[in-house]
């Protein structure tokens, strides 16, 4: 979710409280559209990151620092000159606007006080830092914008300040109910664009909340409401609106597994399936959200040419695959040619000259068949080669029965290469992957094969009754945990039939309870292919009972011993141990 006005407005909140009366130490200019502010606050040194970033607009206080270039930009350097040891004196935000006021007061070079304001601008494509004096007349900004860029605002030295009001929306914190409903009612779209489109500083996710706190349904146009639905909408819209009036922020992470989903300042209710993780300041939720969304980036960037391979050989085998069924369909009649062979030999005399059809009973069949006949060839000739073309048919059969299971084979083995690459936290687990595709030929090595050692470790929970759990992210991984993890009496899980993470309980000789039993068959559906499927077959053996047959792929094992249970891939409140 991008920062919505709300979320803006508890990052304002938190700044108030730490930077104001704070002085400011160094600036620096860490990116073309990035400052980096030192702050000497009553707590301590703390550093102000604002990022203009168009695809990552961001405001946030925290205590690392970031490496700037050696020459400092232009503007950087400007705003040293003004307001290099400048005081803090207030931050707002106008309405709900997704908009940043930090007034500055600082002595000039004749040693008058002075008054200047940095806007912040965290509008997407057109996020902005912009300096300008006390009048709201701009100084410079980390972006020029000309009139041939937009026609709604300049935004260059000497030009005035103003936000620009292109939608026409309504500031939701103060609004009368009549003013409200006029403002839906306006709207042709059903209630949660209506509600978006109406009113600054509403997201998506929010109007979406507000609607399912109403239980309204979100297909319906504000039209299609009476009076009753209008103002009971009012009533959730006001509520949910003094929250943020009162500056009564909870701000949570949903995680989807492992995964971060969204984020916001306010707990949403219609994301109670996902898992809530609440921090304490908005600051420290921006930087751990971005950092595990900028991991999984990183991780799927660094895994792109590995995806690739693996895509289009799944790709090629799937059509070769196809390929050998069509074929190993034209030979299901490969029978009917011995038995023309068979009854060509048993009623060939009754053969005339210049005959092409033999009539003759088929006892296999019990009914009558004709068969067409060579009248070059006598009946003897016509037999062997019936018997020819079944015998042909019949080797094709058998060798397109071994090239289908081999193919199959190999599309399985890419489909857990696929999954695995899904399950990638980090990049020591690429690189297990990427020794996984040297030894079964999918990558070439540069140098001399040297068998990577498995430095990730596989992922480790533990069940509600305090049993360990191990969940093996990639095949080197699942044969670490099928073969050398735990003992003989450990429980090993697996998804039926689908490509899979191997799921191993560690029971210590003990028999484990029917509880632990489902949480390890939830992981295994959860860290499978299957995992968007709300009925999951999960099979569950000793690990005894597991076998690699010599020669076999990596993550390949067999087993003929073997319950089963259905269970969904719902894993929250299974304790991850990090």
């Amino acid at each position: 979710m991008a920062l919505d006005g709300i979320t803006v407005a508890n990052i304002v909140a938190e700044l108030k409280t730490q930077m104001i009366d704070s002085r400011i130490s160094k600036i620096a200019q860490p990116e073309h559209d990035e400052l980096m502010i030192t702050l000497k606050t009553k707590e301590g040194n703390k550093r102000l990151l604002i990022s203009a970033s168009p695809s990552l607009p961001l405001i946030y206080l925290g205590d690392k620092n970031k490496k700037s270039p050696m020459v400092a930009p232009n503007f950087c350097m400007l705003l040293r000159k003004h307001i290099g040891t400048g005081r803090i004196t207030n931050v707002s935000q106008p309405s709900l606007e997704r908009v940043i006021f930090i007034d500055i007061e600082h002595f000039d070079e004749l040693g008058d006080l002075k008054q200047k304001r940095l806007a912040i601008e965290l509008m997407g494509k057109h996020s902005n830092i912009i300096f300008m004096d006390h009048e709201s007349n701009i100084i410079d900004s980390i972006k020029h914008i000309s009139s041939h860029v937009s026609s709604v605002r300049e935004v260059l030295p000497g030009r005035k300040y103003f936000i620009p009001d292109q939608a026409h929306k309504l500031s939701p914190l103060k609004i009368s109910e009549t003013a409200f409903i006029e403002a839906l009612k306006s709207k042709a779209d059903t209630i949660v664009p209506a509600l978006y489109k109406s009113f600054v500083g509403i997201s998506p996710t929010v109007a979406e909340e507000i609607c399912y706190i109403a239980d309204l349904n979100t297909m319906a146009t504000p039209k299609d409401l009476d009076s009753d639905c209008l103002l009971h909408l009012y009533r959730q819209f006001t509520l949910f609106m003094e929250r943020v009036s009162e500056e009564d922020f909870y701000p949570v992470i949903y995680f989807d597994g492992d995964k971060p989903v969204d984020y916001s300042s306010i707990p949403l209710t219609h994301y109670e399936d996902y898992t809530k993780e609440p921090y304490d300041s908005i600051s420290e939720l921006l930087i751990a959200y971005y950092d595990k969304k900028a991991l999984i980036t990183r991780i799927r960037q660094k895994s792109a040419d590995l995806r690739h391979v693996v895509a289009t050989a799944l790709e090629r085998n799937h059509k070769k695959y196809q390929l050998q069924l069509r074929q190993l369909e034209d030979t299901k009649d490969r029978d009917k040619f011995k038995e023309y062979g068979e009854l060509i030999n048993i009623y060939g005399y009754e053969l005339k000259e210049n005959d092409k059809v033999l009539v003759a009973y088929n006892y296999y069949q019990d009914k009558e068949v004709k068969i067409p006949i060579d009248p070059t060839l006598t009946p003897s000739q016509n037999s062997q080669k019936y018997f020819a073309k079944y015998n042909k048919k019949k080797r094709t059969y058998e060798a397109l029965l071994e090239l289908v299971r081999e193919t199959k084979e190999e599309i399985d083995y890419l489909s857990t290469l696929s999954n695995a690459l899904e399950n990638a936290t980090g990049e020591e687990d690429l690189q297990e992957i990427k020794e996984e595709m040297i030894q079964t030929g999918y990558v070439r090595k540069r140098h001399e094969k040297k068998k990577v050692k498995i430095k990730s470790a596989p992922l480790h929970f533990l069940s509600s009754d305090g049993y360990s759990i191990f969940v093996g992210k990639n095949n080197l991984q699942n044969d670490e945990i099928s073969f050398n993890l735990g003992s003989n009496k450990d429980w090993w899980f697996h998804v039926k039939d689908a490509p899979g993470s191997h799921v191993l309980v560690v029971t210590n000789g003990e028999e484990i309870p029917d509880a632990t039993y489902l949480e390890a068959a939830k992981l295994a559906a959860h860290f499978s292919s299957r995992r968007e499927s709300d009925k999951i077959e999960v099979d569950y053996t000793l690990r005894k009972n597991l076998k690699k047959p010599t020669g076999s792929k990596p993550g390949f094992v067999v087993y003929y011993t073997n319950y089963s249970m259905i269970t969904d891939s719902d894993i929250k409140g299974i304790h991850q141990v990090h």
